[in-house]
C-alpha cells in the first residue's frame, strides 16, 4: 500500500481559539492544522464534534478538536501557536466590517443558499421521473402478459376506458416549468476565518493558565517522544502512549505531584492496583527541588517549576506484584 502524503504545515504561528474565558478551554477547527500536529508534534487532543439531531452519540465524533491546556502551552511556549479569545475577536472583527464588507458577506451566503436550493429542487424533480418511468415500465410488462392469453372482447371493449395504470398519478406527467427560484436555504458556515480575516499575531502571547506540576511532568513526558491524552476514564492526569494511540496502547497512567507532597498510602496502593488491572504502569512525576529552593525562595521556586517545561522532572512508576 503506498504511503499517504504528509499533512501540509500551516502557516505558523497558527491560532488556537478559546472559547470560554471563565474555562481553559481551547479549540482547534482546521483538520490539515490537526492532522499536522498528530504527525509532527504528538499532539492528540480531543474530539467533541457531535450532530445536533443526536446529541447522544459518542463513538465517532469530529471536528473541532479541543486541546488540553497543556498542550496549548507547549504550542505557545515553542513558537507554533497563540491563544485568540474567540468571542472577543468576533465581535470586534464584525464590528469593523464596512456595510459594504457586510453585504458581500451575505450575498455570498445568499447565493450558496439559492444553489443549494436549485439542487435540491433537481434531484427532486429527476427523483419524481425516475419513480413514474419505473410505475409505466411495471404497468407495460403487465398490460403484455395479458395480451399474450389472446384476445378478450371484454378486455378490448374496456381498453378504452381507464384503468388502473392510467391514473393521474401514472400518466406521462405534462411539461411544466421547472422552479427557477426556489427559496434559497439558510447556509451556516462551518469557517470564521473566511469570512473573517485571520486574527494577527501578538507581540506577547497569552499563556494558558495550567497546574505547574501537572505542566511540568507534561512537557517532561511528550518530550521523551510519548503520545498523552487525558487520563480522567483511569482517575489520573494523563493516560501516556509509547505512539499513536491508533496503533498502541497506553503504557502509564500518570499523576504529577509537588516534591515534597505527602501521598497517601491509599493512593499508592489504589493507584498501583488500578493500573496493573489495565496492564499499565501507575506512575508519580514531579520536578525535583535543588538544594536552596526551600524556604523563602519558594514562590520564586514555583515559577522556575511553571516555567521549566519539564527540566529537573523525576518519575517513579509503581507496579502491583504477586497478582
Amino acid at each position: 500500500m503506498p504511503a499517504s502524503n504528509p499533512p501540509t504545515a500551516p502557516d505558523l504561528p497558527f491560532p488556537v481559539f478559546q472559547v470560554s474565558s471563565q474555562v481553559e478551554r481551547y479549540l482547534l477547527y482546521d483538520i490539515n492544522t490537526i492532522s499536522w500536529l498528530r504527525k509532527t508534534h504528538n499532539i492528540l487532543g480531543v474530539l467533541i464534534g457531535t450532530l445536533p439531531q443526536i446529541p447522544q452519540q459518542n463513538i465517532f465524533l469530529g471536528l473541532p478538536l479541543e486541546l488540553q491546556p497543556e498542550e496549548t502551552r507547549l504550542l505557545v511556549e515553542k513558537g507554533l501557536a497563540y491563544t485568540v479569545n474567540d468571542l472577543d475577536r468576533h465581535t470586534q472583527d464584525l464590528a469593523s466590517q464596512t456595510p459594504d464588507q457586510i453585504e458581500s458577506i451575505r450575498a455570498d451566503l445568499y447565493r450558496d443558499g439559492m444553489e443549494l436550493a436549485r439542487e435540491l429542487e433537481r434531484n427532486k424533480q429527476e427523483q419524481t421521473r425516475e419513480a413514474l418511468k419505473k410505475l409505466r415500465s411495471n404497468s407495460s410488462s403487465t398490460t403484455n402478459s395479458d395480451s399474450t392469453a389472446g384476445p378478450d372482447p371484454q378486455t378490448q371493449d374496456s381498453a378504452s376506458e381507464t384503468t388502473l395504470f392510467d391514473s393521474p398519478s401514472t400518466k406521462e406527467p405534462t411539461q411544466t416549468k421547472p422552479t427557477i427560484n426556489p427559496k434559497p436555504w439558510t447556509i451556516t458556515p462551518t469557517t470564521s476565518y473566511p469570512p473573517l480575516s485571520r486574527p494577527p499575531v501578538p507581540l506577547f502571547p497569552v499563556l494558558p493558565k495550567v497546574n505547574p506540576s501537572s505542566y511540568a511532568l507534561f512537557a517532561h513526558l511528550h518530550g521523551k517522544g510519548y503520545f498523552i491524552t487525558p487520563g480522567i476514564r483511569f482517575g489520573c492526569h494523563f493516560s501516556v502512549y509509547p505512539g499513536d494511540p491508533l496503533r498502541f496502547h497506553s503504557h502509564f497512567l500518570a499523576m504529577s505531584a509537588e516534591w515534597d507532597e505527602e501521598i497517601s498510602l491509599l493512593d499508592l496502593v489504589g493507584g498501583g492496583r488500578l493500573g496493573t488491572g489495565v496492564k499499565k504502569g501507575w506512575l508519580i512525576g514531579g520536578v525535583e527541588e535543588k538544594e536552596g529552593e526551600g524556604g523563602d525562595g519558594g514562590d520564586q521556586a514555583e515559577k522556575d517549576k511553571e516555567k521549566s517545561g519539564g527540566a529537573g522532572v523525576r518519575t517513579f512508576c509503581i507496579e502491583w506484584g504477586g497478582m
